[in-house]
Order: C-alpha cells, then sequence, then structure tokens
C-alpha cells in the first residue's frame, strides 16, 4: 500500500473523516480533531430548536449549548490564545466575569442556523489559524498569549487539549441526542 492510499481519507457511515492509521504527527492530530468535530456535527445533525434546546436528568447543559461553547473554545485557543488577535463577536462584548456561563445560556436564545453557523464559522477560522501557525515553526510554535496561569502552549498542546474538549463535550452529545430523538452511536 503506498502513502497515498494511507493517508487517503476515508469517510465513516456517519460522514466522519476517519483520522488516517499511518501519517505523521500534525496529520494525525488533525485527523482527530476533525473527526471529533464531525461528530459533534453528526450529533446535532437535523435538529432544530426544540431538538437542540433538550436536556437530560438534571443537567441544564442542551447540544445548543456545547455548539456554542465550542465555537467560543475554537476561538479562544486557536485565534485568542495561539495567534494572539483579539477577540471575535460576539465574545468581545460578554462580560464572562457577570456571567461565566454565558455561551451556555445564551445558546437557549438563538435559532438553531445561527448557533450551528456560529461553530461552522468558528471551525473554519480555526483551521485558517492552525494552517498559519504552521507555517511559521509548524507544532513547536509557540503561542504568541499566555494562558490565565502564565504558561506558552504550543500548538502541539493546543491541539491535543481541543481533542479532548471534544470529546469530553462529545460524550455528553451522545446522552443529549439519545434523550431527544433516541439516536446512538460512538
Amino acid at each position: 500500500m503506498s502513502g497515498e492510499e494511507r493517508t487517503q481519507v476515508r469517510i465513516d457511515e456517519n460522514g466522519r473523516p476517519e483520522p488516517p492509521y499511518a501519517a505523521d504527527e500534525r496529520s494525525t492530530l488533525i485527523g482527530f480533531l476533525e473527526w471529533q468535530r464531525s461528530t459533534l456535527e453528526w450529533k446535532t445533525r437535523g435538529l432544530d430548536e426544540t431538538g437542540l434546546r433538550a436536556t437530560t436528568a438534571k443537567s441544564t447543559m442542551t447540544l445548543a449549548g456545547i455548539l456554542k461553547h465550542m465555537a467560543w473554545v475554537e476561538d479562544h485557543w486557536f485565534s485568542y490564545i495561539l495567534l494572539g488577535r483579539e477577540r471575535a463577536e460576539p465574545w468581545t462584548t460578554v462580560d464572562f466575569s457577570f456571567s461565566p456561563d454565558w455561551e451556555w445560556t445564551s445558546a437557549l436564545a438563538d435559532s438553531a442556523e445561527a448557533v450551528r453557523s456560529m461553530w461552522v464559522a468558528s471551525c473554519a477560522a480555526s483551521r485558517s489559524c492552525v494552517d498559519e501557525a504552521m507555517s511559521h515553526s509548524g507544532l513547536d510554535q509557540l503561542s504568541t498569549r499566555s494562558t490565565s496561569s502564565g504558561d506558552q502552549p504550543s500548538l502541539r498542546w493546543i491541539l491535543v487539549h481541543m481533542i479532548e474538549e471534544y470529546a469530553r463535550h462529545n460524550g455528553h452529545a451522545d446522552l443529549l441526542r439519545e434523550a431527544v430523538d433516541g439516536q446512538v452511536g460512538e
């Protein structure tokens, strides 16, 4: 099997790109991040506002909240921390000290299309940020801004952190989607 065949993108039955089995570090990390992003897209696909606002058990977490939270996380890590850019709207006008869960709670007032579009746009912007950082120092590129703890994570660390962030919230999305309409699956 040639290298091209080994890194050819395979799409699973739910429309998600399978991470490559034999690829370089960048392709592997990006492959897993894209798979996690696609899992969230799949878990929210086809739902209207009612479905995206549904809760389960005693939790107030919703699929709409997860989408908006992940839009914020994408912007925060890739644009704000990694490249040192100013925050994009709507994040610039939010007082998180007054409302620390703003993205979670405000998502309940957003239309399904608005919250999906916000997340898709944030993912697209993040992909551009990764490409820009990779053109400078690759995965070793340190962030322009420090974290609240004063650390400057590398692009490698940020990618792994984002995979972890999606994996955690995709577990929540599994439960929420099953509560909405019974859809199950990894």
